[in-house]
């Protein structure tokens, strides 16, 4: 899909992760099942070099195996389960790798919100990802928290797919503006004049993570962009409610 910011978008949060196993092929189904026009995953990178979607730099808390992603062969750590801890529904689920998300969100129109974890871990990175992202223009974005990477991602000719997570001062939005599309904040700190400043430097701004129904009716009165959430189907509902005139 092309990403665009003529409507609000929905974005499953690591897939639609209160669905399904976060990070997992499973979860990025359900997003393209629920509609949502992006899912959001977070990638890092083995031993060897394979990019993978998953949030923590240790693999305990969704395979029981307490090692971290850095020190593992992708050979490795397709033997563990990353499903069960979810629900036995998902037994034998393994933790993917950016080509096999890439390729089933391929002709879904759903897109992908691409969070690199960690860069610090993970010496050239962006250039991997840069990569990886190659023949997949208009369908992903990447953001990190890391503003220097992005930065540097920027750098490497991919255009205005880039996203800043944090809350930067309104006084640099201009400035970032030059090479970043949006800024995304957490939604508690976000508020209407914050986001107006985001507009007015010519970017989008996506809200994360946005799960209980009050919070997304605020988010959406915030006249965000995108919503972050678990529930990407709460969202939709929201939305939908806007839509019928009052009686």
């Amino acid at each position: 899909m092309v990403v665009t910011t003529s409507q609000v978008l929905t974005i499953a949060h690591r897939g639609a992760s209160a669905y399904a196993p976060e990070n997992t092929l499973s979860s990025l189904r359900t997003a393209v099942e629920l509609g949502c026009d992006l899912a959001e995953v977070d990638v890092q990178r083995t031993r060897d070099g394979v990019l993978v979607l998953a949030h923590d730099a240790e693999l305990g808390r969704t395979t029981g195996r307490n090692r971290r992603i850095s020190d593992v062969t992708y050979r490795d750590l397709q033997r563990l389960d990353a499903g069960s801890w979810f629900s036995p529904v998902y037994a034998g689920e393994r933790i993917p790798t950016l080509e096999q998300a890439l390729d089933v969100l391929g002709g879904t129109g759903t897109g992908l919100l691409l969070e690199v974890k960690h860069p610090a871990r993970y010496p050239g990175i962006t250039a991997d990802v840069a990569r990886a992202l190659h023949d997949h223009e208009g369908r992903v974005v990447v953001q990190s928290f890391d503003h220097d990477v992005m930065r540097d991602f920027a750098r490497l000719g991919t255009g205005r797919r880039v996203g800043l997570l944090g809350h930067p001062p309104v006084r640099r939005l201009r400035a970032l503006s030059r090479w970043a599309a949006y800024v995304n904040p957490r939604h508690r700190r976000a508020t209407a004049e914050y986001v107006d400043a985001v507009h007015d430097a010519g970017m989008s701004s996506f809200v994360w993570t946005v799960d209980r129904d009050p919070d997304i009716r605020r988010a959406l009165d915030l006249r965000v962009d995108g919503v972050i959430s678990n529930r990407p189907d709460a969202v939709t509902r929201a939305l939908a409610d806007r839509l019928v005139p009052a009686l």
